[in-house]
């Protein structure tokens, strides 16, 4: 059985549906805090578990004859290094035979502040003796177009990464890569760094809105404290906003950026291309 955690977000449920694709809704378990946000897949015949990141004795129930796990990081930045501990050790005391992780792009080299839970975790996959996949996930275009609206509206797009050159994906190309990952053999002790097949700088980005859209945009970049001040004026949360901020500045020193076309490789076709995501959001 193939079981994947965080069910309920945007990517782990789309994993799910890749995975319906080719493999039988009897051999898939969908662990999930709140089981009643998924009924629709028990409905399909997913085994939908009930489980919490913070608690190991519910996630290793949950775990009960899983012989790969996709571990999918925690949104929760700042408790992730611990919630990940748990459903390691959860993992091991439940026999699984090997754990995909979802960590951050070239995670043991970046300059994002983020990295650092994702190393720890990495390192948390190496003790504890169970075969495990690393699936180092880039940036989603998403982060970015959720800022085409008010960008439209002010006719400026702010951030801080400069002409840092960002080799975004869209979520469903992640979620296919992880897909495809689960159904494969041998993977144990196998890294995959994958990002979009071009990289884009930001100015790029909202010359492709201006272009599409026919209203003009401007990119501004701002200094971290400034671009974090702005984000928390839009009404973002203290940590959301300062880790948005600190990313940016880590895309303008090329943390974002990588090509290899890891990504479009492992899932057969092209990744989904700037304008593409942007003709989307409009």
């Amino acid at each position: 059985m193939i079981a994947i955690t965080g069910v309920s977000g945007l990517l782990g449920r789309q994993v799910v549906e890749d995975l319906l694709q080719n493999v039988a809704a009897k051999d898939i378990v969908a662990i999930v805090r709140t089981p009643s946000k998924v009924s629709d897949l028990s409905e399909r015949g997913v085994q939908v578990r009930g489980a919490d990141y913070n608690d190991k004795a519910a996630m290793a129930q949950a775990l009960s004859g899983v012989e790969k796990l996709l571990l999918i990081s925690s949104s929760e930045v700042g408790k992730r290094a611990a919630q990940h501990g748990n459903v390691i050790e959860a993992a091991k005391n439940a026999g699984v035979k090997l754990i995909a992780y979802t960590s951050l792009l070239h995670a043991d080299s970046s300059p994002l502040g983020l990295a650092d839970e994702h190393i720890e975790t990495e390192k948390m996959l190496k003790e504890s003796g169970i075969p495990f996949v690393l699936l180092r996930n880039g940036w989603y275009t998403e982060n970015y177009i959720a800022s085409v609206p008010p960008a439209l509206q002010h006719g400026v797009f702010i951030g801080s990464a400069g002409e840092g050159k960002i080799a975004s994906a869209s979520r469903a190309d992640y979620a296919a890569a992880a897909a495809k990952v689960m159904t494969l053999e041998n993977q144990g002790g196998k890294v995959y760094e994958l990002a979009g097949d071009r990289g884009w700088t930001l100015p790029e980005l909202a010359a492709e809105v201006s272009k599409q859209s026919g209203k003009q945009v401007v990119y501004q970049n701002l200094s971290e404290t400034d671009f974090n001040a702005a984000l928390l004026a839009a009404g973002l949360p203290e940590g959301l906003a300062a880790m948005l901020a600190n990313s940016d500045v880590g895309a303008s020193k090329g943390g974002l950026f990588d090509d290899s076309r890891t990504l479009s490789k492992l899932i057969g076709r092209p990744t989904t291309s700037l304008a593409e995501s942007v003709s989307a959001a409009l």
